[in-house]
């Protein structure tokens, strides 16, 4: 177990059965698809971790296990010192306490047939609250805590009377109603306006600083992941390319897909220009794997030797890793 480690992910694989078609029927051979495919990394306690890649990279598929809503087809996860899947049914109830998860989509994660009252009431009812002003008490206070001041004019709203920002943060309310070890943030700014992202995020920092909550958080966007995270781990096709804290990947990349990843991030300083690194559009089959560094066949600095090469993350600095060949590219 790595040291002060709340989360442990180790050689992790789900992969997806690909269903067989007319011209398959002769083989015996069961394809895959490997959304997540050998992957291990720790999650610190009291520590954000930014997971980053393109859609398909199977980040969001990494987060949904770590919350066990998906299954794993191998590999091991340590949660808290325990064995993630060695639990009876009522370590499984302790573990749903304090894992939680935040969508990318609040509207479709609240119960619109509920009132905010009673869609943050129904965790704690089935973790044994029963009194109902206590119900009533506990719901006020994430409210507030959430931001959403005062609490006492939302608590009978319905999700379709609020905006998209507030609609998240009842989502977070919600999570955080169990008083949480762990939360799993997936996208949780992207589907709201620009002006209101700096807000979440800063809500998810005080959540940390306050409650000591740890997080994994789930994003394309780099500039949020610099914002908000200590340590960032870039993906790709079900790899882990790249991992280090934030300030060192962001500013000294050492893994071509990190860089290019970099490079489409944009400026805010409109005299600065930054090169956009281009690159193939269209990612490689994810049935029919390349064959050494999965990012070579788009890779504008790939050599010959990249398609021969094991996947293996290289030490490139203080608790900095990549798994290109190439200390330096050019």
């Amino acid at each position: 177990m790595t040291k002060n480690a709340l989360v442990e992910v180790k050689k992790l694989k789900k992969y997806y059965p690909v269903k067989q078609g007319v011209r398959d029927l002769f083989s015996r051979e069961q394809k895959f698809v490997k959304a997540v495919d050998d992957i291990s990394f720790s999650i610190r306690r009291g520590e954000i971790l930014g997971l980053a890649g393109e859609s398909g990279s199977g980040k969001t598929t990494t987060g949904e296990i770590l919350v066990r809503l998906q299954d794993i087809t191998d590999g091991e996860v340590i949660f808290d010192d325990h064995d993630f899947l060695a639990k009876n049914r009522t370590e499984e109830k302790k573990f749903r306490k304090e894992v939680q998860m935040i969508f990318q989509d609040p509207y479709e994660t609240l119960n619109p047939r509920f009132t905010i009252l009673e869609t943050i009431a129904e965790p704690l009812k089935i973790y044994g609250m029963k009194n109902q002003e206590e119900i009533y008490n506990k719901v006020i206070e994430v409210l507030e805590i959430a931001e959403l001041r005062p609490a006492s004019q939302f608590v009978f709203r319905y999700p379709h009377e609020l905006s998209g920002g507030q609609r998240q943060r009842v989502a977070i309310a919600r999570g955080i109603a169990l008083d949480p070890k762990f939360l799993v943030a997936d996208e949780p700014v992207s589907m709201l306006d620009v002006s209101i992202r700096a807000d979440i995020l800063n809500l998810l920092k005080d959540l940390r600083d306050k409650m000591g909550l740890t997080m994994l958080y789930v994003s394309h966007d780099l500039s949020t992941i610099k914002y908000l995270c200590d340590r960032i781990a870039i993906m790709y096709l079900g790899k882990i390319v790249e991992i280090g804290s934030v300030d060192e990947v962001i500013h000294h990349p050492k893994h071509p897909y990190t860089k290019v990843l970099l490079s489409s991030v944009p400026i805010a300083d409109p005299d600065q220009i930054r090169e956009r690194i281009e690159i193939d559009e269209a990612t490689p089959d994810q049935i029919n794997l390349p064959p050494g560094c999965r990012f070579e066949p788009r890779c504008p600095w790939a050599k010959e030797e990249c398609k021969n090469v094991d996947h293996t993350l290289f030490e490139r600095g203080k608790d900095h890793w990549s798994a290109c060949i190439f200390e330096e590219f050019n």
